[in-house]
Protein backbone atom coordinates (compact mmCIF):
# COMPACT_ATOMS: atom_id res chain seq x y z
CA UNK A 1 0.00 0.00 0.00
CA UNK A 2 0.62 3.46 -0.80
CA UNK A 3 2.53 5.38 2.12
CA UNK A 4 2.16 9.03 0.80
CA UNK A 5 0.27 10.68 -1.70
CA UNK A 6 -2.84 9.88 -3.32
CA UNK A 7 -4.09 6.69 -1.69
CA UNK A 8 -7.59 6.45 -3.96
CA UNK A 9 -6.03 3.29 -6.39
CA UNK A 10 -8.77 4.94 -9.29
CA UNK A 11 -7.39 8.34 -9.36
CA UNK A 12 -3.20 7.26 -8.67
CA UNK A 13 -3.58 4.84 -11.63
CA UNK A 14 -6.03 8.00 -13.90
CA UNK A 15 -2.96 10.23 -12.85
CA UNK A 16 -0.15 8.02 -13.69
CA UNK A 17 -1.54 7.74 -17.31
CA UNK A 18 -1.98 11.53 -18.03
CA UNK A 19 0.41 12.76 -20.34
CA UNK A 20 1.52 16.51 -21.89
CA UNK A 21 -1.44 18.16 -22.71
CA UNK A 22 -3.80 16.03 -21.21
CA UNK A 23 -6.94 17.50 -19.32
CA UNK A 24 -8.01 17.05 -16.10
CA UNK A 25 -11.68 18.73 -14.84
CA UNK A 26 -12.12 19.12 -10.74
CA UNK A 27 -15.19 20.23 -10.70
CA UNK A 28 -17.86 20.76 -7.78
CA UNK A 29 -20.76 18.17 -7.18
CA UNK A 30 -23.11 20.38 -9.37
CA UNK A 31 -20.86 20.52 -12.36
CA UNK A 32 -22.53 18.55 -15.57
CA UNK A 33 -20.45 15.32 -16.05
CA UNK A 34 -20.09 14.94 -19.84
CA UNK A 35 -20.13 11.18 -21.63
CA UNK A 36 -16.43 10.22 -22.26
CA UNK A 37 -13.47 11.20 -20.31
CA UNK A 38 -13.25 9.01 -17.23
CA UNK A 39 -14.64 10.23 -13.94
CA UNK A 40 -12.73 9.91 -10.44
CA UNK A 41 -16.02 10.63 -8.17
CA UNK A 42 -15.23 11.22 -5.07
CA UNK A 43 -17.98 13.10 -3.51
CA UNK A 44 -18.78 11.49 -0.30
CA UNK A 45 -21.46 14.23 0.70
CA UNK A 46 -22.07 18.02 0.32
CA UNK A 47 -18.48 19.65 1.05
CA UNK A 48 -16.63 16.42 1.44
CA UNK A 49 -14.25 16.28 0.13
CA UNK A 50 -13.65 19.78 -0.59
CA UNK A 51 -12.83 21.19 -3.75
CA UNK A 52 -9.37 23.21 -2.35
CA UNK A 53 -8.93 19.60 -0.56
CA UNK A 54 -8.63 17.90 -3.80
CA UNK A 55 -6.72 20.48 -5.77
CA UNK A 56 -4.24 20.25 -3.09
CA UNK A 57 -3.77 16.80 -3.29
CA UNK A 58 -3.76 16.95 -7.04
CA UNK A 59 -1.53 19.91 -7.52
CA UNK A 60 0.85 17.62 -5.36
CA UNK A 61 1.16 14.82 -8.24
CA UNK A 62 0.80 16.99 -11.12
CA UNK A 63 2.91 19.52 -13.62
CA UNK A 64 0.76 21.93 -14.52
CA UNK A 65 1.22 24.03 -17.65
CA UNK A 66 -2.24 25.66 -17.58
CA UNK A 67 -5.69 26.23 -16.13
CA UNK A 68 -9.40 27.87 -16.97
CA UNK A 69 -11.83 28.17 -14.75
CA UNK A 70 -15.47 30.12 -14.81
CA UNK A 71 -15.27 33.64 -15.04
CA UNK A 72 -18.39 33.97 -12.76
CA UNK A 73 -16.59 32.04 -9.73
CA UNK A 74 -15.54 35.84 -8.97
CA UNK A 75 -19.02 36.94 -8.02
CA UNK A 76 -20.47 33.85 -7.25
CA UNK A 77 -17.62 32.30 -5.15
CA UNK A 78 -14.73 34.83 -4.14
CA UNK A 79 -13.27 32.23 -1.83
CA UNK A 80 -12.99 29.80 -4.72
CA UNK A 81 -11.90 32.75 -7.31
CA UNK A 82 -8.49 33.40 -4.38
CA UNK A 83 -7.78 29.92 -4.58
CA UNK A 84 -7.47 29.08 -7.75
CA UNK A 85 -5.32 32.75 -8.55
CA UNK A 86 -3.17 31.86 -5.68
CA UNK A 87 -2.43 27.95 -6.78
CA UNK A 88 -2.52 29.03 -10.47
CA UNK A 89 -0.74 31.58 -11.76
CA UNK A 90 -1.85 32.49 -15.45
CA UNK A 91 -5.48 30.90 -14.73
CA UNK A 92 -7.53 31.98 -17.23
CA UNK A 93 -11.36 32.68 -17.52
CA UNK A 94 -13.93 31.92 -19.60
CA UNK A 95 -17.96 31.82 -19.85
CA UNK A 96 -19.09 28.99 -17.61
CA UNK A 97 -21.03 27.51 -20.60
CA UNK A 98 -17.57 27.42 -22.80
CA UNK A 99 -16.06 25.50 -19.74
CA UNK A 100 -18.91 22.84 -19.65
CA UNK A 101 -18.01 22.41 -23.54
CA UNK A 102 -13.98 22.42 -22.98
CA UNK A 103 -14.75 19.70 -19.92
CA UNK A 104 -15.46 17.09 -23.02
CA UNK A 105 -11.81 17.32 -24.14
CA UNK A 106 -10.79 16.65 -20.72
CA UNK A 107 -8.98 13.01 -20.21
CA UNK A 108 -10.09 13.06 -16.71
CA UNK A 109 -12.23 14.34 -14.75
CA UNK A 110 -12.52 14.26 -10.70
CA UNK A 111 -15.94 14.75 -8.89
CA UNK A 112 -15.45 16.79 -4.94
CA UNK A 113 -18.29 17.35 -2.95
CA UNK A 114 -18.16 20.59 -2.79
CA UNK A 115 -21.40 22.09 -2.58
CA UNK A 116 -20.46 25.69 -3.82
CA UNK A 117 -21.03 27.31 -7.03
CA UNK A 118 -18.49 27.60 -9.84
CA UNK A 119 -15.62 25.54 -7.78
CA UNK A 120 -14.56 24.09 -10.98
CA UNK A 121 -11.01 24.43 -12.90
CA UNK A 122 -9.83 22.58 -16.19
CA UNK A 123 -5.41 22.04 -15.92
CA UNK A 124 -4.14 21.53 -18.21
CA UNK A 125 -0.57 18.74 -17.93
CA UNK A 126 2.44 19.54 -18.30
CA UNK A 127 5.68 17.39 -18.43
CA UNK A 128 8.45 17.55 -15.37
CA UNK A 129 11.44 17.93 -17.30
Amino acid sequence: MKKAGILNRHLSGALAELGHGDGVLVCDAGMPVPDGPRVVDLAFRAGVPSFAEVLDGLLAELVVEGATAATEVREANAGCAALLELLLPGLELVPHERLKELSAGARLIVRTGEARPYANVLLRCGVFF
